[in-house]
Protein backbone atom coordinates (compact mmCIF):
# COMPACT_ATOMS: atom_id res chain seq x y z
CA UNK A 1 0.00 0.00 0.00
CA UNK A 2 1.44 3.46 -1.30
CA UNK A 3 1.44 6.01 1.62
CA UNK A 4 1.81 10.09 1.16
CA UNK A 5 2.32 11.81 4.39
CA UNK A 6 1.03 15.29 5.21
CA UNK A 7 3.56 16.45 7.57
CA UNK A 8 3.72 19.59 10.71
CA UNK A 9 0.17 21.55 9.01
CA UNK A 10 -1.85 23.79 11.36
CA UNK A 11 -5.10 21.57 11.12
CA UNK A 12 -8.69 23.41 11.35
CA UNK A 13 -10.85 19.64 10.81
CA UNK A 14 -13.99 21.27 12.61
CA UNK A 15 -15.80 18.14 12.07
CA UNK A 16 -13.20 16.28 14.16
CA UNK A 17 -12.77 18.85 16.75
CA UNK A 18 -9.72 20.19 15.22
CA UNK A 19 -8.67 23.83 15.63
CA UNK A 20 -5.67 24.61 14.69
CA UNK A 21 -3.45 21.74 15.95
CA UNK A 22 -0.54 20.92 14.57
CA UNK A 23 -1.31 17.46 12.61
CA UNK A 24 -0.29 14.99 10.13
CA UNK A 25 -1.95 13.55 7.73
CA UNK A 26 -1.67 9.83 6.31
CA UNK A 27 -3.12 9.46 2.92
CA UNK A 28 -3.65 6.02 0.65
CA UNK A 29 -5.45 5.47 -2.75
CA UNK A 30 -7.17 9.11 -2.38
CA UNK A 31 -8.49 8.42 1.54
CA UNK A 32 -7.19 9.99 4.60
CA UNK A 33 -6.66 7.01 6.80
CA UNK A 34 -4.81 5.85 10.22
CA UNK A 35 -1.09 6.41 10.83
CA UNK A 36 0.46 3.13 10.11
CA UNK A 37 1.19 1.00 13.26
CA UNK A 38 4.68 -0.44 11.72
CA UNK A 39 7.37 2.18 12.23
CA UNK A 40 9.34 0.43 8.94
CA UNK A 41 6.47 2.07 6.49
CA UNK A 42 7.70 4.89 4.60
CA UNK A 43 5.30 7.27 2.88
CA UNK A 44 6.51 7.48 -0.92
CA UNK A 45 5.77 11.39 -0.75
CA UNK A 46 6.02 13.55 2.24
CA UNK A 47 5.04 17.23 2.43
CA UNK A 48 6.50 19.51 5.19
CA UNK A 49 3.99 21.88 5.91
CA UNK A 50 5.34 23.61 8.76
CA UNK A 51 3.92 27.00 9.63
CA UNK A 52 1.40 26.56 6.87
CA UNK A 53 -2.73 26.38 7.49
CA UNK A 54 -4.63 22.87 6.42
CA UNK A 55 -8.04 22.63 5.63
CA UNK A 56 -10.49 20.67 4.10
CA UNK A 57 -11.36 21.07 0.41
CA UNK A 58 -14.00 23.74 -0.14
CA UNK A 59 -17.73 22.74 -0.88
CA UNK A 60 -20.14 24.72 -2.41
CA UNK A 61 -23.18 23.54 -2.00
CA UNK A 62 -25.47 26.80 -4.30
CA UNK A 63 -23.72 28.00 -7.54
CA UNK A 64 -24.86 27.68 -11.05
CA UNK A 65 -22.25 25.79 -13.24
CA UNK A 66 -23.86 23.84 -15.77
CA UNK A 67 -27.12 22.95 -17.69
CA UNK A 68 -29.14 24.99 -20.02
CA UNK A 69 -29.53 28.22 -17.95
CA UNK A 70 -26.21 29.01 -17.47
CA UNK A 71 -25.56 28.04 -21.08
CA UNK A 72 -28.16 30.57 -22.23
CA UNK A 73 -26.04 33.24 -20.22
CA UNK A 74 -23.04 32.54 -22.07
CA UNK A 75 -24.14 33.29 -25.05
CA UNK A 76 -26.28 36.50 -23.95
CA UNK A 77 -23.97 37.84 -22.55
CA UNK A 78 -20.30 37.64 -25.14
CA UNK A 79 -18.80 41.15 -23.63
CA UNK A 80 -18.68 39.20 -20.85
CA UNK A 81 -16.36 37.11 -22.02
CA UNK A 82 -14.61 39.27 -24.81
CA UNK A 83 -14.09 41.90 -21.55
CA UNK A 84 -12.10 39.29 -19.67
CA UNK A 85 -8.86 37.97 -19.62
CA UNK A 86 -9.01 34.26 -21.71
CA UNK A 87 -7.55 31.26 -20.44
CA UNK A 88 -4.58 30.12 -22.77
CA UNK A 89 -4.69 26.17 -23.80
CA UNK A 90 -1.26 24.47 -22.64
CA UNK A 91 -0.46 20.97 -22.47
CA UNK A 92 -2.71 20.60 -19.45
CA UNK A 93 -5.20 22.73 -19.31
CA UNK A 94 -8.01 23.56 -22.34
CA UNK A 95 -8.48 27.00 -23.01
CA UNK A 96 -11.93 29.17 -21.59
CA UNK A 97 -12.72 32.50 -20.98
CA UNK A 98 -13.90 33.73 -17.47
CA UNK A 99 -16.55 36.94 -16.82
CA UNK A 100 -19.66 35.98 -14.50
CA UNK A 101 -20.14 32.87 -15.97
CA UNK A 102 -16.58 30.67 -16.53
CA UNK A 103 -16.89 28.35 -18.99
CA UNK A 104 -17.01 24.44 -18.01
CA UNK A 105 -12.96 24.03 -18.14
CA UNK A 106 -12.17 27.23 -16.87
CA UNK A 107 -15.00 26.53 -14.17
CA UNK A 108 -13.42 23.73 -12.63
CA UNK A 109 -9.17 25.74 -12.74
CA UNK A 110 -11.32 28.46 -10.75
CA UNK A 111 -12.98 26.38 -8.10
CA UNK A 112 -9.63 24.41 -7.87
CA UNK A 113 -7.60 27.53 -7.65
CA UNK A 114 -9.15 28.80 -4.00
CA UNK A 115 -9.27 25.60 -2.70
CA UNK A 116 -12.64 24.24 -3.76
CA UNK A 117 -12.96 20.97 -4.42
CA UNK A 118 -17.01 19.88 -4.93
CA UNK A 119 -20.07 22.06 -6.14
CA UNK A 120 -23.12 21.60 -6.52
CA UNK A 121 -25.56 22.99 -9.22
CA UNK A 122 -28.46 24.44 -7.84
CA UNK A 123 -31.04 24.75 -9.85
CA UNK A 124 -32.05 21.96 -12.93
CA UNK A 125 -34.94 21.23 -14.64
CA UNK A 126 -35.51 17.69 -15.49
CA UNK A 127 -35.60 17.84 -19.22
CA UNK A 128 -32.04 19.86 -18.82
CA UNK A 129 -30.36 16.59 -16.72
CA UNK A 130 -28.58 15.50 -19.92
CA UNK A 131 -26.81 19.00 -20.92
CA UNK A 132 -25.96 19.20 -17.39
CA UNK A 133 -24.02 15.91 -17.26
CA UNK A 134 -22.45 16.76 -20.26
CA UNK A 135 -21.25 20.01 -19.29
CA UNK A 136 -20.35 18.21 -16.11
CA UNK A 137 -17.62 15.54 -18.60
CA UNK A 138 -16.32 18.98 -19.60
CA UNK A 139 -15.46 20.39 -16.19
CA UNK A 140 -12.42 19.17 -14.11
CA UNK A 141 -11.09 19.06 -10.87
CA UNK A 142 -14.23 19.32 -8.79
CA UNK A 143 -16.75 16.82 -7.52
CA UNK A 144 -20.41 17.65 -8.84
CA UNK A 145 -24.21 17.39 -8.56
CA UNK A 146 -27.25 19.28 -8.89
CA UNK A 147 -30.68 19.41 -7.56
CA UNK A 148 -33.66 18.74 -9.65
CA UNK A 149 -36.37 21.19 -10.08
CA UNK A 150 -39.95 19.98 -8.94
CA UNK A 151 -41.60 23.60 -7.26
CA UNK A 152 -43.63 23.85 -10.43
CA UNK A 153 -43.88 20.28 -12.14
CA UNK A 154 -46.97 19.56 -13.65
CA UNK A 155 -47.39 16.00 -12.06
CA UNK A 156 -46.29 16.78 -8.77
CA UNK A 157 -48.73 19.96 -8.34
CA UNK A 158 -51.84 17.58 -10.17
CA UNK A 159 -51.24 14.66 -8.09
CA UNK A 160 -51.09 17.12 -4.79
CA UNK A 161 -54.23 18.67 -5.37
CA UNK A 162 -55.62 15.18 -5.47
CA UNK A 163 -54.23 14.48 -2.13
CA UNK A 164 -51.86 11.59 -3.92
CA UNK A 165 -49.11 12.26 -1.70
CA UNK A 166 -47.81 8.71 -1.93
CA UNK A 167 -47.47 8.90 -5.98
CA UNK A 168 -45.63 12.26 -5.20
CA UNK A 169 -42.91 10.82 -2.92
CA UNK A 170 -42.75 7.70 -5.58
CA UNK A 171 -42.39 10.72 -8.80
CA UNK A 172 -39.96 12.68 -6.60
CA UNK A 173 -38.12 9.16 -5.84
CA UNK A 174 -38.02 8.07 -9.63
CA UNK A 175 -37.36 11.63 -10.42
CA UNK A 176 -34.06 11.38 -9.11
CA UNK A 177 -33.25 7.99 -10.72
CA UNK A 178 -33.83 9.13 -13.70
CA UNK A 179 -31.74 12.36 -13.93
CA UNK A 180 -29.33 11.01 -11.76
CA UNK A 181 -29.87 14.47 -9.47
CA UNK A 182 -28.82 14.48 -5.84
CA UNK A 183 -32.00 16.38 -4.40
CA UNK A 184 -35.29 18.12 -4.65
CA UNK A 185 -35.02 21.70 -5.20
CA UNK A 186 -38.39 24.56 -5.44
CA UNK A 187 -38.35 27.52 -6.65
CA UNK A 188 -40.86 30.44 -6.21
CA UNK A 189 -43.35 26.85 -6.05
CA UNK A 190 -46.17 27.10 -7.61
CA UNK A 191 -45.31 31.16 -8.98
CA UNK A 192 -43.10 30.15 -12.08
CA UNK A 193 -46.09 28.34 -13.28
CA UNK A 194 -48.10 31.29 -12.56
CA UNK A 195 -45.62 33.62 -14.45
CA UNK A 196 -46.06 30.39 -17.52
CA UNK A 197 -49.56 31.92 -17.75
CA UNK A 198 -48.75 35.39 -18.32
CA UNK A 199 -49.67 36.47 -15.03
CA UNK A 200 -47.84 38.65 -12.34
CA UNK A 201 -45.92 35.54 -11.02
CA UNK A 202 -44.86 37.22 -7.87
CA UNK A 203 -47.42 34.58 -5.79
CA UNK A 204 -47.92 34.80 -1.71
CA UNK A 205 -47.84 31.75 -0.07
CA UNK A 206 -51.62 31.08 -0.07
CA UNK A 207 -52.56 32.06 -3.32
CA UNK A 208 -54.02 29.36 -5.93
CA UNK A 209 -52.44 28.49 -9.07
CA UNK A 210 -54.47 28.73 -11.87
CA UNK A 211 -55.73 24.74 -13.09
CA UNK A 212 -53.96 23.08 -10.26
CA UNK A 213 -55.84 23.97 -6.91
CA UNK A 214 -52.75 23.81 -4.71
CA UNK A 215 -50.97 26.91 -3.01
CA UNK A 216 -46.94 27.65 -3.10
CA UNK A 217 -47.72 26.79 1.10
CA UNK A 218 -48.80 22.99 0.02
CA UNK A 219 -46.31 22.52 -2.50
CA UNK A 220 -43.15 23.41 -0.68
CA UNK A 221 -44.46 21.60 2.84
CA UNK A 222 -45.11 18.79 0.61
CA UNK A 223 -41.72 18.71 -1.42
CA UNK A 224 -40.19 19.10 2.41
CA UNK A 225 -41.99 16.18 3.61
CA UNK A 226 -40.89 14.06 0.78
CA UNK A 227 -37.11 14.73 1.04
CA UNK A 228 -37.48 13.64 4.55
CA UNK A 229 -39.55 10.69 3.84
CA UNK A 230 -37.03 9.76 1.08
CA UNK A 231 -34.41 9.74 3.78
CA UNK A 232 -32.35 11.53 1.08
CA UNK A 233 -29.13 13.02 1.92
CA UNK A 234 -29.90 16.34 2.00
CA UNK A 235 -33.30 18.14 2.54
CA UNK A 236 -35.63 20.35 0.05
CA UNK A 237 -33.70 22.98 -1.18
CA UNK A 238 -36.15 26.29 -0.91
CA UNK A 239 -36.19 29.78 -2.94
CA UNK A 240 -39.34 31.09 -1.71
CA UNK A 241 -41.89 33.00 -3.12
CA UNK A 242 -41.10 37.31 -3.84
CA UNK A 243 -37.34 36.65 -4.18
CA UNK A 244 -36.07 40.40 -4.41
CA UNK A 245 -39.44 42.39 -3.51
CA UNK A 246 -39.53 44.77 -1.05
CA UNK A 247 -41.71 43.00 2.39
CA UNK A 248 -40.69 39.54 1.38
CA UNK A 249 -38.84 38.37 4.94
CA UNK A 250 -42.98 37.58 6.08
CA UNK A 251 -43.77 35.28 3.05
CA UNK A 252 -40.19 33.85 4.09
CA UNK A 253 -40.86 33.73 7.56
CA UNK A 254 -44.45 31.80 6.70
CA UNK A 255 -42.40 28.85 4.30
CA UNK A 256 -40.29 28.51 7.79
CA UNK A 257 -42.97 27.84 9.56
CA UNK A 258 -44.81 26.06 6.46
CA UNK A 259 -42.23 23.06 6.77
CA UNK A 260 -42.53 22.76 10.99
CA UNK A 261 -41.86 18.66 11.88
CA UNK A 262 -39.55 18.56 8.36
CA UNK A 263 -36.03 19.46 7.47
CA UNK A 264 -35.40 22.50 5.40
CA UNK A 265 -32.06 24.23 3.62
CA UNK A 266 -33.44 27.93 2.54
CA UNK A 267 -31.19 29.05 -0.17
CA UNK A 268 -29.38 32.61 -1.34
CA UNK A 269 -31.57 33.71 2.68
CA UNK A 270 -30.10 37.30 2.02
CA UNK A 271 -32.49 37.79 -1.08
CA UNK A 272 -35.31 37.20 0.89
CA UNK A 273 -35.00 39.01 3.68
CA UNK A 274 -36.47 42.42 2.89
CA UNK A 275 -38.68 44.90 4.94
CA UNK A 276 -40.73 48.05 3.70
CA UNK A 277 -43.39 48.46 1.02
CA UNK A 278 -43.54 47.87 -2.99
CA UNK A 279 -41.16 50.21 -4.59
CA UNK A 280 -40.56 52.20 -1.89
CA UNK A 281 -37.37 53.21 -0.87
CA UNK A 282 -38.29 54.93 2.08
CA UNK A 283 -39.24 51.59 3.60
CA UNK A 284 -36.98 49.28 2.34
CA UNK A 285 -35.37 48.05 5.42
CA UNK A 286 -33.10 44.80 6.83
CA UNK A 287 -35.40 42.38 8.58
CA UNK A 288 -32.70 39.82 9.40
CA UNK A 289 -32.51 39.95 12.60
CA UNK A 290 -36.18 38.77 13.28
CA UNK A 291 -35.49 35.99 10.90
CA UNK A 292 -32.27 34.56 12.13
CA UNK A 293 -33.95 34.41 15.51
CA UNK A 294 -36.49 32.08 13.91
CA UNK A 295 -33.43 30.37 12.46
CA UNK A 296 -31.51 30.11 15.81
CA UNK A 297 -34.33 28.76 17.61
CA UNK A 298 -35.65 26.08 14.80
CA UNK A 299 -32.73 23.46 14.15
CA UNK A 300 -34.11 21.72 11.24
CA UNK A 301 -33.41 25.01 9.01
CA UNK A 302 -30.14 25.79 7.68
CA UNK A 303 -29.46 28.61 5.09
CA UNK A 304 -27.13 29.88 2.32
CA UNK A 305 -26.38 33.31 2.19
CA UNK A 306 -26.57 34.52 -1.22
CA UNK A 307 -24.06 36.97 -0.36
CA UNK A 308 -23.98 40.42 -2.85
CA UNK A 309 -20.95 41.66 -3.80
CA UNK A 310 -20.26 44.66 -5.83
CA UNK A 311 -19.17 44.79 -9.67
CA UNK A 312 -21.40 43.26 -12.55
CA UNK A 313 -21.86 39.99 -12.83
CA UNK A 314 -25.15 38.02 -14.41
CA UNK A 315 -28.48 37.23 -12.60
CA UNK A 316 -29.35 33.84 -13.87
CA UNK A 317 -32.23 31.79 -11.80
CA UNK A 318 -34.74 29.43 -12.19
CA UNK A 319 -37.45 32.58 -10.89
CA UNK A 320 -39.13 33.65 -14.69
CA UNK A 321 -40.59 36.59 -13.34
CA UNK A 322 -37.67 37.67 -11.05
CA UNK A 323 -35.38 37.67 -14.42
CA UNK A 324 -38.37 39.89 -16.01
CA UNK A 325 -38.66 42.44 -12.98
CA UNK A 326 -34.60 42.79 -12.96
CA UNK A 327 -35.13 43.83 -16.36
CA UNK A 328 -37.87 46.37 -15.84
CA UNK A 329 -35.39 47.90 -13.05
CA UNK A 330 -32.34 47.36 -15.22
CA UNK A 331 -33.43 48.17 -18.57
CA UNK A 332 -30.85 45.77 -19.70
CA UNK A 333 -31.37 42.90 -21.98
CA UNK A 334 -32.89 40.07 -20.96
CA UNK A 335 -33.82 35.95 -21.82
CA UNK A 336 -36.79 33.94 -20.26
CA UNK A 337 -37.36 30.45 -20.98
CA UNK A 338 -39.87 27.97 -20.23
CA UNK A 339 -39.36 24.10 -19.60
CA UNK A 340 -42.80 22.15 -20.65
CA UNK A 341 -44.43 20.64 -17.69
CA UNK A 342 -41.18 21.67 -15.01
CA UNK A 343 -40.14 25.53 -14.70
CA UNK A 344 -38.91 28.38 -16.52
CA UNK A 345 -35.63 30.74 -16.09
CA UNK A 346 -35.13 34.77 -16.33
CA UNK A 347 -31.23 36.19 -17.15
CA UNK A 348 -30.25 39.45 -17.22
CA UNK A 349 -26.94 41.52 -16.81
CA UNK A 350 -26.29 43.30 -13.18
CA UNK A 351 -24.29 45.55 -11.51
CA UNK A 352 -24.03 45.85 -7.62
CA UNK A 353 -22.86 49.86 -6.88
CA UNK A 354 -21.28 51.11 -3.76
CA UNK A 355 -23.32 54.16 -4.45
CA UNK A 356 -26.69 52.40 -4.82
CA UNK A 357 -28.91 52.42 -0.90
CA UNK A 358 -30.85 49.71 -2.08
CA UNK A 359 -27.62 47.61 -3.54
CA UNK A 360 -25.92 48.62 -0.40
CA UNK A 361 -28.51 47.22 1.59
CA UNK A 362 -28.25 44.20 -0.26
CA UNK A 363 -24.70 43.66 0.55
CA UNK A 364 -25.22 44.45 4.88
CA UNK A 365 -27.95 41.90 4.63
CA UNK A 366 -26.34 39.29 3.36
CA UNK A 367 -22.87 39.93 5.93
CA UNK A 368 -25.96 40.50 9.02
CA UNK A 369 -27.11 36.82 7.72
CA UNK A 370 -23.58 35.22 8.69
CA UNK A 371 -23.15 37.27 11.85
CA UNK A 372 -26.06 36.87 13.62
CA UNK A 373 -26.95 32.91 13.37
CA UNK A 374 -25.33 31.88 16.11
CA UNK A 375 -24.67 28.71 15.04
CA UNK A 376 -21.73 28.33 11.79
CA UNK A 377 -22.94 25.16 10.78
CA UNK A 378 -26.52 26.31 9.78
CA UNK A 379 -25.07 29.09 7.98
CA UNK A 380 -23.32 28.20 4.56
CA UNK A 381 -21.11 30.43 2.50
CA UNK A 382 -22.55 31.34 -1.17
CA UNK A 383 -22.59 34.29 -3.87
CA UNK A 384 -25.68 32.31 -5.74
CA UNK A 385 -23.39 32.70 -8.37
CA UNK A 386 -23.24 34.15 -10.36
CA UNK A 387 -26.20 36.40 -9.10
CA UNK A 388 -24.89 37.84 -6.38
CA UNK A 389 -21.49 37.64 -7.75
CA UNK A 390 -19.05 35.42 -8.69
CA UNK A 391 -17.60 32.34 -6.33
CA UNK A 392 -14.19 34.35 -6.79
CA UNK A 393 -15.60 36.57 -3.96
CA UNK A 394 -15.44 34.02 -1.28
CA UNK A 395 -11.81 35.61 0.06
CA UNK A 396 -12.92 38.70 0.08
CA UNK A 397 -16.24 37.57 2.22
CA UNK A 398 -13.97 35.66 4.21
CA UNK A 399 -11.73 39.08 4.83
CA UNK A 400 -14.82 40.60 6.09
CA UNK A 401 -16.31 38.36 8.39
CA UNK A 402 -12.87 38.12 9.93
CA UNK A 403 -12.09 41.54 10.77
CA UNK A 404 -15.52 43.89 12.04
CA UNK A 405 -12.78 47.20 11.22
CA UNK A 406 -12.52 46.27 7.22
CA UNK A 407 -16.37 45.61 7.48
CA UNK A 408 -16.55 49.26 8.87
CA UNK A 409 -14.29 50.82 6.31
CA UNK A 410 -16.38 49.43 3.55
CA UNK A 411 -19.39 51.14 5.27
CA UNK A 412 -17.68 54.39 5.18
CA UNK A 413 -18.43 54.18 1.34
CA UNK A 414 -21.61 53.61 1.23
CA UNK A 415 -24.90 55.55 1.74
CA UNK A 416 -25.09 56.89 4.69
CA UNK A 417 -29.22 56.03 5.19
CA UNK A 418 -28.01 52.66 5.33
CA UNK A 419 -26.72 52.54 8.19
CA UNK A 420 -30.29 53.42 9.60
CA UNK A 421 -32.20 50.39 7.98
CA UNK A 422 -30.03 47.51 9.46
CA UNK A 423 -28.04 46.33 12.38
CA UNK A 424 -24.41 45.46 10.50
CA UNK A 425 -22.70 48.53 11.47
CA UNK A 426 -23.39 47.60 15.39
CA UNK A 427 -22.13 43.78 14.80
CA UNK A 428 -19.35 43.12 16.36
CA UNK A 429 -18.65 39.20 15.67
CA UNK A 430 -15.33 38.20 13.84
CA UNK A 431 -15.13 34.97 12.63
CA UNK A 432 -12.24 32.52 13.62
CA UNK A 433 -10.75 30.83 11.10
CA UNK A 434 -12.46 27.56 12.45
CA UNK A 435 -15.40 29.17 11.86
CA UNK A 436 -14.23 29.94 8.51
CA UNK A 437 -13.68 26.26 8.08
CA UNK A 438 -17.10 25.34 8.98
CA UNK A 439 -18.79 27.70 6.42
CA UNK A 440 -17.43 26.95 3.70
CA UNK A 441 -16.18 23.57 4.02
CA UNK A 442 -17.52 21.38 7.13
CA UNK A 443 -20.91 22.94 7.13
CA UNK A 444 -22.08 22.91 3.40
CA UNK A 445 -20.90 18.50 3.48
CA UNK A 446 -22.97 18.36 7.10
CA UNK A 447 -25.96 20.00 5.06
CA UNK A 448 -25.58 18.26 2.02
CA UNK A 449 -24.97 15.02 4.09
CA UNK A 450 -21.54 13.97 2.02
CA UNK A 451 -20.18 11.94 4.44
CA UNK A 452 -16.43 11.78 2.78
CA UNK A 453 -16.06 15.35 2.25
CA UNK A 454 -15.82 18.56 4.57
CA UNK A 455 -13.67 16.79 7.12
CA UNK A 456 -9.78 15.07 7.77
CA UNK A 457 -11.12 11.87 9.72
CA UNK A 458 -9.91 8.54 8.86
CA UNK A 459 -12.10 7.82 5.48
CA UNK A 460 -12.35 10.95 4.23
CA UNK A 461 -11.69 12.54 0.58
CA UNK A 462 -8.23 13.14 0.40
CA UNK A 463 -9.49 16.69 -0.56
CA UNK A 464 -6.75 19.42 1.08
CA UNK A 465 -6.58 23.23 0.90
CA UNK A 466 -2.82 24.67 2.33
CA UNK A 467 -3.16 28.25 2.58
CA UNK A 468 -0.26 30.26 3.65
CA UNK A 469 -1.32 32.43 6.92
CA UNK A 470 -1.51 36.25 6.43
CA UNK A 471 -3.10 38.98 8.29
CA UNK A 472 -4.24 40.35 4.83
CA UNK A 473 -6.94 37.13 4.85
CA UNK A 474 -8.25 37.97 1.31
CA UNK A 475 -5.09 37.34 -0.48
CA UNK A 476 -4.54 34.49 2.08
CA UNK A 477 -7.73 32.62 0.26
CA UNK A 478 -7.21 33.98 -2.47
CA UNK A 479 -3.93 31.95 -3.17
CA UNK A 480 -3.62 28.70 -1.85
CA UNK A 481 -0.11 27.42 -1.23
CA UNK A 482 -1.14 23.71 -2.29
CA UNK A 483 -4.54 22.01 -3.03
CA UNK A 484 -4.88 18.59 -3.25
CA UNK A 485 -7.84 16.52 -4.65
CA UNK A 486 -8.16 12.74 -3.83
CA UNK A 487 -4.76 12.49 -2.34
CA UNK A 488 -2.91 14.05 -5.60
CA UNK A 489 -1.71 17.57 -5.64
CA UNK A 490 -3.26 19.51 -8.08
CA UNK A 491 -2.06 23.12 -7.47
CA UNK A 492 0.72 24.89 -6.61
CA UNK A 493 1.34 28.15 -5.94
CA UNK A 494 -1.83 29.23 -7.98
CA UNK A 495 -0.67 27.24 -10.41
CA UNK A 496 -2.68 23.75 -11.84
CA UNK A 497 -0.38 20.82 -12.06
CA UNK A 498 -2.75 18.27 -12.43
CA UNK A 499 -6.38 18.07 -13.61
CA UNK A 500 -8.26 15.13 -12.89
CA UNK A 501 -12.18 14.71 -13.22
CA UNK A 502 -14.17 14.10 -10.31
CA UNK A 503 -17.48 12.29 -10.03
CA UNK A 504 -20.73 12.92 -10.24
CA UNK A 505 -22.14 13.43 -6.84
CA UNK A 506 -25.83 11.41 -6.71
CA UNK A 507 -29.00 9.64 -4.35
CA UNK A 508 -30.67 6.94 -4.84
CA UNK A 509 -33.75 6.61 -2.71
CA UNK A 510 -35.93 3.90 -2.38
CA UNK A 511 -39.94 4.74 -4.68
CA UNK A 512 -42.57 2.49 -5.44
CA UNK A 513 -42.21 1.45 -8.79
CA UNK A 514 -45.70 0.56 -8.71
CA UNK A 515 -46.37 4.03 -9.32
CA UNK A 516 -44.31 3.91 -12.72
CA UNK A 517 -47.03 3.17 -15.15
CA UNK A 518 -49.27 6.08 -13.93
CA UNK A 519 -46.27 8.46 -14.12
CA UNK A 520 -45.86 7.15 -18.24
CA UNK A 521 -49.31 7.49 -18.69
CA UNK A 522 -49.50 10.82 -17.60
CA UNK A 523 -45.99 11.69 -19.16
CA UNK A 524 -46.88 10.62 -22.69
CA UNK A 525 -49.79 12.72 -23.02
CA UNK A 526 -48.57 16.10 -21.25
CA UNK A 527 -44.70 15.99 -22.79
CA UNK A 528 -43.46 16.59 -26.29
CA UNK A 529 -41.07 13.13 -25.78
CA UNK A 530 -41.62 9.30 -24.94
CA UNK A 531 -41.04 8.50 -21.50
CA UNK A 532 -38.54 5.76 -22.14
CA UNK A 533 -36.33 8.79 -23.95
CA UNK A 534 -36.41 10.67 -20.90
CA UNK A 535 -33.67 9.09 -18.06
CA UNK A 536 -30.27 9.80 -18.07
CA UNK A 537 -28.54 6.03 -19.27
CA UNK A 538 -24.75 5.34 -18.14
CA UNK A 539 -23.14 6.93 -21.08
CA UNK A 540 -23.59 10.49 -19.72
CA UNK A 541 -21.73 9.34 -16.39
CA UNK A 542 -18.07 9.63 -18.31
CA UNK A 543 -16.13 10.21 -15.21
CA UNK A 544 -18.55 7.75 -12.93
CA UNK A 545 -20.40 8.72 -10.13
CA UNK A 546 -20.81 8.66 -6.36
CA UNK A 547 -23.82 7.27 -4.58
CA UNK A 548 -24.16 9.04 -1.17
CA UNK A 549 -26.13 6.92 1.02
CA UNK A 550 -29.02 7.77 2.24
CA UNK A 551 -29.65 9.39 5.98
CA UNK A 552 -31.19 7.11 8.66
Amino acid sequence: MAFTKIANGTVYDPANGIDGQIRDLWISDGKIVASPTDPSVVPERIYDLTGLIVMPGGVDMHAHIAGPKVNVARKLRPEDHRDSRPVPRTRLLRSGTLGSTPTTFTTGYLYAGLGYTTVFDAAIPPLGARHTHEEFHDTPVIDKGFFVLVGNNHYLMDQLAKGESERVRAFCGWLLHATRGYALKVVNPGGVEVWKQGKNGMTGLDDTVPGFDVSPRQIVSSVARTADELKLPHSAHIHCNQLGMPGNWTTTLETMQAIEGFRGHFTHIQFHSYGGGPGDQGTFRSQVPELAEWVNGHPNITCDVGQVMFGDTTSMTGDGPLGYFLHRVTGRKWFNGDTECEGGCGIVPIEYKEKSFVNALQWAIGLEWYLLVRDPWRVAMSTDHPNGGSFLAYPEICALLMSRDYRREVLKRLPTKLRDRCALPELDREYTLNEIAIITRAGPARILGLCNKGHLGIGADADIAVYTPSDDRKAMFELPRYVFKGGKLIVESGEIRLAPYGPTLVSRPGYDEGAIPHIRQWFEAAYTLQFDNYAVGDEYLTHGETVVPLRD
